[in-house]
């Protein structure tokens, strides 16, 4: 019987670059001093912790603790969660910033007086935009995710399309801001400052819903579970509570250029505030239920 062929450092060198030529992603295992130059040149560089030698686990982006090859999948499940929680994050942050400067740029085109004060554009930003993209970071993986083909490393975090997609929500934030503080200023600058306070709400309200419905782009916030990730409800409640209380307060609202509102004003607040939230799952359970009628179409 013929012993086994075994791979010199350079053929295993040369298969990975062979297959880097043809422009795949390459993960390389190794455990043996010639299998280094191998690890070294591969995208991503595997040694085993246990069995591997000092080299090998020297040249490797990752090392395998355990020498178990199952670990990989799990580490790729959780790359592919923490890629996906930067989209989220950043998804929110341009899409409620992109509000609030439509906001304040279709108000100065109208000829209207700022619909937010400064000191409460900052408040937006640290408390209800800040405090959920934090919790967002701690999304857990979708449940389709090891199902899915693998994102192209070259490809841009937001790329053009996708930033045109963004102005949809930020879109819709501004449109019910400016709509809450037209009904309630009506040209009256008596009541500027309590049409602020409305505003205000609406683009904080608005705010809050956007980050569920970050958390994923296919599945609505009840199909990833109220209580899947548990830091985000905390901020959600958190960032309401302050909120609430910083308009409701006598001594608090006139720091943030606001007055508390009235029972009426409160169910604007929550009327205008639902409309974008629910508009963006409405459109994933659209987006889902088009390819089954398609499929189903093409079945009869």
């Amino acid at each position: 019987r013929a012993a086994p062929t075994q791979l010199s450092p350079e053929h295993k060198l040369r298969v990975v670059r062979a297959w880097k030529a043809t422009g795949a992603i390459v993960a390389m295992t190794g455990d043996g001093v010639n299998d280094a130059p191998a690890v070294e040149a591969a995208d991503v560089g595997i040694a085993m912790g246990v069995s591997g030698t000092d080299v090998t686990r020297a040249a490797a982006d990752m090392v395998l603790t355990d020498d178990n090859f199952a670990s990989i999948v799990a580490a790729i499940k959780e790359g592919r969660g923490i890629d996906a929680n930067i989209r989220r994050v950043v998804h929110h942050l341009l899409a409620c910033n992109a509000g609030e400067v439509l906001i304040m740029f279709a108000a100065a085109v109208a000829g209207w007086p700022a619909p937010l004060a400064a000191i409460q554009i900052l408040w937006l930003n640290l408390v209800t935009d800040g405090f959920p993209s934090l919790a967002l970071g701690l999304e857990p993986p979708e449940p389709d995710a090891m199902r899915r083909p693998p994102r192209d490393p070259r490809a841009a975090l937001v790329t053009f399309p996708h930033g045109l997609v963004l102005l949809a929500p930020g879109g819709l934030m501004a449109a019910v801001t400016l709509v809450g503080f037209g009904l309630v200023w009506q040209g009256d600058a008596r009541r500027l400052r309590e049409a602020r306070t409305v505003a205000f709400s609406v683009a904080a309200a608005s705010q809050l819903g956007s980050a569920l419905a970050c958390r994923s782009d296919r599945f609505t916030a009840l199909e990833r579970g109220v209580f899947s990730n548990p830091a985000l409800l905390v901020a959600l409640l958190l960032a309401a509570l302050l909120q609430t209380t910083l308009v409701m307060l006598p001594v608090t609202a006139p720091l943030v250029a606001a007055e508390p509102p009235t029972m009426h004003h409160w169910l604007l607040v929550v009327g205008l505030s639902l409309l974008p939230v629910t508009v963006a799952e409405v459109a994933k359970l659209v987006r889902w239920l088009l390819p089954q009628r398609t499929a189903g179409g093409g079945a009869r």
